[in-house]
C-alpha cells in the first residue's frame, strides 16, 4: 500500500470549530476532538498500529469464505456463517461472544412460474445464466427470482406497464383510461432509487392483482456500460431479489411489533401485521420481461416512460394476459444474531456498537460480505492489539446481523430485546451494509458526529496515495455539482446528514435514539441482489486487489478507536442544531395554515447558541491537559443524553415505533426530517402538526438547559488530573 503513516501532528477541525466558519482547505490545527493532548497522542500511536496491520490479503480470503454458498436468512448455509463468525471471534480474543436466537416470520419459495398466454406463448425462465468464467454462477442451490414475504396465489390476468410504479404513474394511467384493478402491474427498478416495498404497497392500494419489478438495462444494464463477465453492470438475465415487505411502518419481525422474537414470545397473526403486504409480486430479468412490453397494446408510454430496452413502450391493458403462480413457504424460522465484545477498562458501561449483516439474497459479494470481511479483519485487528494488553477505555460491541434483507430483522430484534440497556449505555453506532462496490467514500450520520468523521479522513491515505479526505471531498462536490454549482464545497456538506432507512442502524436511531454512522466505498454496480454479486464480480470488478476494503477498515477502526477512547465525546451539537433549524426552515407550510415553526427556529437557534458555547469551552479546557475522570463521566452521560431526548415516547403518529422526532423514512426509504410535523402538514391535520411542533420545541429547550448544565459543570470544576488510558 502506498500510505503514510499517521502522525499525531494530522488531524483536523478542534472541537469548537462549527461548520459554518471552516474554510476550505485550511491547515488542521493540531488536535483530535474529545481528546487531551497526552491522550491524542496515545490514540495517534495505536491508530498506527491498527492501520499498519490491516490486511489485503486476509480481506481477500475472507470475502471468500464468505461468498462461497448462497446465504439468504432462515437458511442452514447462512446459520453455518453465524457459527463460524463465533468461532473466529473466539480465536481472535473477542469476549462474551454470544450467538442470540430469534425466531421469526420467514419467507422463501417452493415454486413460482410466469407464463404470457396472449397474444403469443412464452415461459419466463426466472433464473439467471451460468458462465463458464466464474464457476460460482453454475451453483445449484442459486435460486430463481422470488420477493420475500410475497404471498401465495394464482393470477391470470392482463398486464399493464406502470413505469416506476410510483404513485403518480397510476395517476397518469387513470388519465389515459386504464385502470389497474384486478390486473398485473409491471414496473422499473428506478433510479432515483424506490424501494420495491414501496411499489408493492402502491400496487396494493391500487387494487392491482400483483406486480412484476424488472431491471431495465436504463437503470442498471448496458446502457451504462460493459455488462458482466465483461463489466461491472448488469447482463440481460440478472435478477434483483428483495423483500417487499412494508417496514416502514414496522421493521423487524412482523408477528412481534414492537418486542423481541425470542422464541416462545407472543405473536400476532400474520392477518394482523402491518408490514406484510397483500399482494403476489416477482422480480424479473429484463430478458424476461421483454416479451411482454414489446407485445403490449394500448397508448404510447410517454417519453420518460421509455426504457432502455430496443421496443416501444406501451401502456398496455389488455392484449398481454400472463399467467403468475406464486408458492411461497412463510413460516416461522430461527435467525442467529452473533455478539463479541471487547470490554473497556475505564468506562465498561459505555458501548461503541459496531455491525454488519450477514444474510445475502445470493453470494452477496458486495451487500453485505465486503462489509463482513473488513468487521472480521477490524475485529482481528483489535483482538492483536488486545492481546499486546492495549484495551479500549469503553466497551466495543460488535454484531452479525441476521435478515436484516427481510425487515431489518436481527438488529431490531436485539436493539428491542437490549432497548433498556442501549438507552443507558450506547455511545453511537457504526454500521457498514456495502462496504465496497467502488472507489467512492460515501458518508451518512446524525450532524453531531460529522465533525469527527472529517477528521478520521484527513488521517487516512486512499489507495491512490492522496488524502482520503480530499478523494471524498472531489466525489461529494460531483455528486451534488447541481446544487452547489461551481463554488467550493463546504465541508458541511461533506457527511449526509438527512437520514431515511434501509440498513440496519434503523433501531438505533429511530426507536433507541443513538447516534449512527452508516458509511460505505460506491461505484458501478449493477448486479445488485443478484447471482452475480459474488466473489468474481468483487475480484474482477468491484475491488481488484482489495485495497478498498483495506480502506473501510481501516476508517471503520479509527472511528471506533476514537468514540471508544475519547476523554469527552467527540459530538458537535451545535452543528445538530443548526441543521435542526435548517428542516424547520424548509418545511413548506401553506400560506395561512394554523402552524406557527417561528417557535421551533427560535428554540433551535437557543440550543444551538448554547452548543456553540459549550464545545469552544470544552476544546479550550481538553487542550489544558489530562482530563479528570469523575468529571468527564458525568459530561459524557450528558451528552449521551442529548439524542434521547429527541425520542417521542408516543412515537410518530400512525408510526409509533419510529419515536425519533427528527427523522423517519418515508414509504420509499428516502429520508424524512421533522417526520412528526412533515407528516401532520401533508394531511392537512393542523392542530396535530402545531402538537408535534411544541414536543419538538420542548425537546430543544430540554437540550439547551443540558448543554447549559454541561457549561456549568466545565466552568466550576477542575478538569484536570491523571485518568487511565490504556489503548
Amino acid at each position: 500500500m502506498n500510505r503514510k503513516p499517521w502522525i499525531a501532528t494530522v488531524c483536523a477541525v478542534a472541537a469548537a470549530a462549527l461548520f459554518s466558519t471552516l474554510a476550505v482547505g485550511d491547515a488542521p490545527p493540531v488536535a483530535i476532538d474529545g481528546f487531551s493532548p497526552k491522550a491524542a497522542q496515545k490514540e495517534a500511536g495505536v491508530e498506527a498500529k491498527l492501520e499498519a496491520g490491516v490486511s489485503r490479503e486476509q480481506l481477500r480470503q475472507y470475502l471468500r469464505h464468505f461468498t462461497a454458498e448462497p446465504h439468504s436468512a432462515g437458511t442452514p448455509a447462512n446459520n453455518e456463517l453465524a457459527r463460524y463468525i463465533a468461532e473466529e471471534w473466539k480465536k481472535q480474543g473477542l469476549e462474551d461472544v454470544v450467538i442470540h436466537r430469534y425466531d421469526v416470520w420467514n419467507s422463501l419459495p417452493r415454486k413460482v412460474s410466469l407464463e404470457m398466454i396472449s397474444p403469443v406463448k412464452f415461459s419466463a425462465s426466472l433464473r439467471e445464466d451460468a458462465y463458464p468464467v466464474d464457476p460460482d454462477t453454475k451453483n445449484p442451490a442459486i435460486t430463481g427470482a422470488y420477493f420475500g414475504y410475497s404471498i401465495s396465489g394464482d393470477v391470470t390476468a392482463p398486464v399493464v406497464y406502470a413505469h416506476n410504479g410510483n404513485p403518480e404513474d397510476y395517476a397518469l394511467l387513470r388519465s389515459q383510461g386504464i385502470d389497474v384493478r384486478g390486473k398485473i402491474v409491471i414496473v422499473r427498478y428506478s433510479n432515483p432509487y424506490s424501494y420495491r416495498g414501496f411499489k408493492a404497497l402502491t400496487a396494493q392500494r391500487m387494487g392491482a392483482a400483483a406486480i412484476l419489478v424488472y431491471s431495465d438495462p436504463a437503470e442498471d444494464g448496458y446502457k451504462k456500460g460493459k455488462v458482466y463477465p465483461n463489466g461491472p453492470w448488469g447482463p440481460e438475465s440478472h435478477i434483483q431479489r428483495g423483500s417487499i415487505t412494508y417496514d416502514f411502518f414496522q421493521p423487524g419481525d412482523p408477528l412481534t411489533p414492537g418486542w423481541p422474537s425470542l422464541p416462545g414470545a407472543r405473536r400476532i397473526s400474520p392477518s394482523q401485521a402491518i408490514s406484510l403486504p397483500k399482494i403476489v409480486g416477482i422480480p424479473l430479468s429484463w430478458r424476461d420481461a421483454e416479451p411482454l412490453l414489446k407485445n403490449m397494446d394500448g397508448p404510447l408510454a410517454p417519453k420518460s416512460w421509455q426504457g432502455g430496452l430496443p421496443i416501444t413502450y406501451r401502456l398496455g391493458g389488455s392484449r398481454v394476459r400472463v399467467h403468475l403462480k406464486v408458492d411461497m413457504n412463510n413460516s416461522i424460522q430461527p435467525y442467529y444474531v452473533v455478539e463479541g465484545r471487547i470490554r473497556g477498562t475505564e468506562w465498561p458501561d459505555q458501548w461503541v456498537v459496531t455491525g454488519n449483516h450477514r444474510d445475502a439474497w445470493v453470494f452477496g459479494a458486495v451487500d453485505p460480505s465486503s462489509g463482513t470481511a473488513a468487521m472480521m479483519e477490524l475485529t482481528r485487528q483489535l483482538g492483536l492489539l488486545k492481546k499486546e494488553g492495549i484495551r479500549p477505555r469503553r466497551t466495543m460491541v460488535f454484531c452479525s446481523w441476521d435478515g436484516e434483507e427481510y425487515a431489518l430483522t436481527g438488529s431490531t430484534e436485539w436493539g428491542e430485546q437490549y432497548a433498556a440497556e442501549l438507552r443507558k449505555k450506547a455511545v453511537a453506532y457504526l454500521n457498514v451494509d456495502e462496504a465496497v462496490s467502488g472507489s467512492h467514500l460515501s458518508v451518512n450520520a446524525v450532524p453531531s458526529l460529522a465533525s469527527y468523521i472529517i477528521q478520521a479522513t484527513r488521517g487516512l491515505r486512499a489507495p491512490s496515495g492522496k488524502p482520503l479526505y480530499d478523494e471524498w471531498r472531489a466525489y461529494r462536490k460531483s455528486q451534488l455539482a447541481n446544487k452547489l454549482g461551481a463554488g467550493p464545497l463546504p465541508d458541511s456538506e461533506l457527511v449526509n446528514t438527512r437520514l431515511g432507512s434501509g440498513s440496519d442502524y434503523t433501531v438505533f436511531l429511530n426507536h433507541l435514539g443513538i447516534p449512527v454512522v452508516d458509511f460505505t466505498s460506491e461505484g458501478p454496480y449493477g448486479v445488485y441482489h443478484s447471482a452475480y454479486d459474488d466473489f468474481y464480480w468483487m475480484d474482477h470488478f468491484g475491488d481488484p486487489g482489495f485495497h478498498y476494503h483495506a480502506e473501510m477498515t481501516r476508517l471503520w477502526g479509527v472511528m471506533a478507536l476514537r468514540l471508544a477512547n475519547a476523554d469527552v465525546l467527540p459530538y458537535n451539537m451545535a452543528f445538530y442544531a443548526k441543521r435542526i433549524r435548517d428542516f424547520a426552515q424548509e418545511l413548506k407550510v401553506p400560506q395561512g395554515a394554523s402552524l406557527d415553526m417561528a417557535p421551533v427556529v427560535a428554540s433551535a437557534s437557543a440550543f444551538e447558541k448554547a452548543a456553540a458555547k459549550f464545545d469552544s469551552q470544552l476544546a479550550e479546557r481538553l487542550k489544558t491537559g489530562d482530563v479528570d475522570p469523575a468529571l468527564a463521566e458525568k459530561i459524557n452521560q450528558q451528552i449521551m443524553q442529548v439524542d434521547r431526548n429527541w425520542l417521542n415516547p408516543e412515537g410518530i403518529p400512525g408510526r409509533p415505533w419510529f419515536r425519533q422526532m427528527l427523522y423517519a423514512p418515508k414509504e420509499t426509504y428516502a429520508d424524512e426530517e421533522l417526520p412528526g410535523i412533515t407528516e401532520a402538514v401533508e394531511s392537512k391535520g393542523w392542530t396535530l402538526a402545531q402538537e408535534q411542533a411544541k414536543l419538538l420545541v420542548n425537546a430543544l429547550q430540554k437540550n439547551t438547559t443540558l448543554v447549559n448544565a454541561m457549561l456549568g459543570e466545565l466552568g466550576s470544576k477542575p478538569f484536570r488530573g491523571t485518568g487511565p488510558q490504556t489503548m
